[in-house]
């Protein structure tokens, strides 16, 4: 055997099985055996021992909805691809926190910019999906897309994945669809281009919200008391008036909505007519587009996005997530800034997700880079008695493996299967103390190896 790990609690990743104390062997980039108890002999024949005391070992963690950690375009807005350092400091934190398998939903970037250049890999495993359909680039224009060239405008779904992208999305985003990326990005700095007033992200919010409503379905509406004296609130008085400020929140809101929208029906037929999985921003401005798509496309393979949204109360997130398993529609939250950030978000959503059975898989979106670990609200789920530690695990690992066939060969400790493999503190499963990816190890005491 090439490694053995002995003396381990182990989950399997099926959301039920676990063994108090165990051994893992693996023999070049596969399980080759697991075993209760400790036999003496397995281990004396292993290249590598790793004694797992006091830990749990476990399938890697597959993120099915990340960003920021490919070279190129950023974001549903076709935005300019995020610096090498930043790249690198996102792959390590999602790496260090017992991540193996990435899936990077930014949706315009193609396999062949995931690394750049002989110095741009890294060890955890990335993919794409894509979401080159016409909406959606006419949709990130609308907000950026000065990240996009003639070749990324001109692709398909249909080629992206003859090259290498292996799902469909993410359709919309808080960039097209009046969400966070606005409230702490394209937004604020349109009304300080524009009035010289700065503000913070929740003030943004407030300011959106108030003029808009949390669906969007106010925009059409002038100015009233409230929105008025939030103006005044934040100091616009004397460089802008309200009705000015309205415009500008209209302006950098509303034009990438409607492309937006239209962005995710094309993305629902692509699914239904290439048995693909789609992964569809679900907030309080997409959720009946997304809910009538999964109406009218029984045959599509829906993942709705971050069912947590902080868009949604949480009877709304409830609800909408309901409708949406009626119509068998895979629902995800997402940890954002939830868990221990909490930088703009609070978990309740995610605890009134997860009290009602209503959660198929856990990532961690972006949250403009603020994002908690995904073992983080795992282990949150646990210690607050929503899950027990095996179905906790299997939202982010066998259950990904099954929505996303890509990921059919890893997501769960069985023999054959691909050896991707997290070893935690038994007591805090987010202090992550060893990875094991294709069978090598890669963090080994908390640090990366070389």
């Amino acid at each position: 055997m090439d490694v053995v790990i002995s003396n381990a609690a182990i989950i399997t990743g099926d959301g039920e099985t676990f063994l108090s104390r165990g051994q893992i062997a693996i023999a070049s980039d596969r399980i080759a055996a697991i075993e209760e108890g400790h036999d003496t002999d397995l281990e004396a024949s292993a290249a590598i021992k790793i004694d797992a005391t006091g830990a749990i070992a476990f399938p890697g963690i597959i993120n099915g909805h990340a960003h920021g950690c490919v070279h190129g375009p950023a974001m549903p807005s076709g935005s300019p691809p995020f610096s090498h350092t930043d790249v690198e400091y996102f792959r390590n934190r999602h790496l260090l926190s017992g991540t193996t398998t990435l899936l990077n939903v930014c949706g315009f970037t193609l396999p062949d910019e995931i690394d750049a250049g002989s110095d741009g890999s890294h060890r955890m495993e990335i993919f794409v999906a894509s979401a080159h359909t016409p909406s959606a680039i006419t949709a990130a224009d609308a907000v950026d897309g000065t990240g996009l060239s003639r070749r990324h405008r001109e692709m398909t779904v249909e080629r992206a994945i003859t090259l290498g992208a292996i799902a469909l999305g993410e359709g919309g985003g808080g960039q097209t669809l009046g969400g966070g990326a606005q409230d702490y990005g394209f937004l604020p700095r349109a009304i300080l281009r524009r009035t010289g007033v700065s503000i913070l992200p929740q003030d943004t919010k407030r300011l959106k919200e108030t003029l808009l409503g949390r669906a969007l379905e106010t925009a059409d509406r002038k100015p009233d008391a409230t929105f008025v004296a939030l103006c005044e609130e934040l100091g616009f008085f004397g460089q802008s008036s309200a009705d000015a400020v309205a415009d500008i929140i209209r302006e950098a809101v509303m034009t990438s909505v409607g492309p937006a929208r239209q962005g995710l029906s094309e993305l629902a037929q692509a699914s239904a007519s290439m048995g693909l999985p789609a992964i569809l921003h679900t907030a309080a401005p997409s959720a009946s587009t997304v809910i009538e798509l999964a109406r009218s496309l029984p045959s599509s393979r829906l993942i709705a996005a971050h069912c947590n949204h902080p868009s949604f109360t949480p009877q709304e997130a409830v609800a909408t997530a309901r409708r949406l398993r009626e119509l068998g529609v895979s629902l995800d939250i997402s940890t954002l800034d939830c868990i221990s950030t909490l930088w703009r978000n609070t978990a309740e959503n995610i605890d009134a997700l997860v009290a009602e059975g209503l959660v198929d898989t856990l990532s961690t979106d972006f949250a403009g880079g603020h994002w908690d670990g995904i073992l983080e609200a795992i282990q949150r789920m646990i210690v607050r008695g929503h899950l027990s530690a095996p179905a906790a695990i299997a939202l982010a690992t066998g259950n990904v493996a099954q929505l996303i066939p890509a990921f059919g060969d890893r997501g769960l400790l069985n023999v054959g299967k691909r050896a991707d493999i997290a070893i935690a503190d038994r007591h805090n499963l987010s202090r992550v103390r060893h990875v094991i990816i294709g069978g090598k190890p890669i963090v080994r005491d908390g640090t990366i190896l070389n």
